[in-house]
């Protein structure tokens, strides 16, 4: 089944995923468990997926994006249900589109927000702790009381509108329709593919790797120029340490302040300002490595080679001479390891990620 149309170009407004709406493919639809299967047209919109009939373009169903479930993961053709309860079902196995949504979903649906029990939850908090923080005057703590209360849901609608700022200095992410797949690949395989980041190719206006809220790794477009995918994966691992080590609400939240932070905790929403300049300081910020054994053990269990990301780093002038020989002669595989982290066709199509 292939994609129909190719509408999956980036829009210049709205969040980051605005250039997956009006995306269409081809799907064998069941209405029931045991129905027949049916072809439909799937399109994807801002919130929701419509099926509908190829011939007459009736819709036949539409489809929440936030309830939508994968029932087969890692098999394929990929099979998506409307939600848990629900006798429907659609087979779809356009890469484009599968990429799409798993990008989207994890964006839109991390977690199914609940904005009664998040409030509920928040408020109850706020009562309990933090009355006496805010009577205390200490914004440190109220920061680090915030980012352990803030669901993922939450994290990942922030870490969007962070990079909307972001882009604002650097446009818009690389978004040709052959290189999206094979970074989405990328990601599975360095990360596994539970909670697998979102990977953006940033062609000018960042010098170095960055992470945002919500598993969100930004990547400079120098990265896809070299000869193999090693240091691109290297870099995004090395991100993904990094956000584990120290959460990146935490760099959102100092700079929004001590009010947003507060109305954040008690309503559930960060205010639309509170963002206003986040991309200028996280631009500027200096480029980090986590502790060397960290670094070590996540490259040994990830099975990437550490020597083609350090290779990088000295060549982009992040690091020295000398730190770079460190990191070389940390690598457990010493530049090399037993097959190709992409196929050559795969890493051929993530290259022209942003010729699209």
């Amino acid at each position: 089944m292939k994609r129909r149309t190719g509408s999956s170009a980036a829009s210049g407004s709205g969040t980051a995923l605005s250039k997956y709406q009006r995306l269409e493919s081809l799907g064998l639809w069941r209405d029931t468990g045991d129905g027949q299967r049916r072809e439909v047209v799937v399109l994807m919109g801002e919130a929701t997926l419509v099926l509908s009939d190829p011939r007459s373009g009736s819709a036949l169903s539409h489809w929440s994006l936030p309830a939508v479930r994968r029932l087969n993961p890692g098999q394929q053709p990929a099979v998506f249900s409307p939600g848990e309860d629900s006798p429907e079902s659609v087979e779809i196995d356009d890469e484009t589109m599968l990429a799409a949504l798993k990008m989207v979903n994890s964006a839109v649906r991390a977690d199914s927000p609940h904005p009664g029990r998040l409030r509920f939850a928040l408020i109850g908090g706020a009562v309990v702790g933090f009355l006496g923080l805010v009577t205390l005057v200490l914004p440190r703590i109220l920061i680090s009381h915030t980012v352990a209360v803030v669901p993922p849901s939450k994290q990942v609608e922030i870490g969007m509108r962070a990079l909307d700022d972001v882009i604002r200095l650097t446009g818009a992410p690389c978004s040709g329709e052959l290189g999206l797949p094979a970074l989405a690949a990328l990601s599975d395989r360095v990360f596994g593919e539970a909670n697998t980041p979102i990977l953006y190719v940033l062609p000018e206006g960042l010098s170095r790797p960055a992470h945002l809220p919500g598993g969100v790794i930004l990547l400079p477009g120098s990265l896809i120029d070299q000869d193999a995918p090693d240091a691109l994966a290297g870099a995004a691992l090395t991100e993904g340490i990094k956000a584990g080590l120290a959460d990146p609400m935490r760099a959102i939240l100092d700079h929004a302040g001590l009010k947003p932070t507060f109305d954040l905790l008690v309503s559930g929403e960060l205010p639309a300002a509170a963002l206003e300049g986040f991309g200028e300081a996280f631009i500027r910020e200096e480029h980090d490595l986590p502790p060397l054994p960290r670094l070590q053990s996540a490259f040994e269990a990830a099975q990437v080679p550490l020597t083609p990301y350090a290779n990088w780093l000295a060549a982009s002038g992040a690091i020295s001479a000398t730190e770079a020989a460190e990191l070389v002669a940390a690598d457990p595989f010493q530049g090399r390891i037993s097959s190709p982290l992409l196929p050559d066709d795969d890493w051929i199509a993530l290259q022209s990620v942003c010729n699209g």
